[in-house]
């Protein structure tokens, strides 16, 4: 259940930096971009690292 919120937040963390970057450095919107496209990466790392963790915790209790 908490999957999305790990992508959207990534997402939105990553993006909101590269805003105030692009802000700070007049930039418009390659930091948003790449900030946005970090985030999503880093959320999809996060989301594959939960999901081989629960898979092995599940593969240690008797095949459950």
């Amino acid at each position: 259940m908490e999957l999305p919120f790990i992508m959207i937040g990534g997402v939105l963390i990553g993006g909101g930096l590269g805003y105030l970057a692009d802000r700070a450095l007049h930039t418009s919107p390659t930091f948003t971009l790449i900030g946005g496209l970090l985030g999503f990466a880093g959320g999809i790392f996060d989301i594959i690292k939960r999901l081989l963790k629960q898979e092995k915790q599940d593969n240690g209790h008797g095949g459950r």
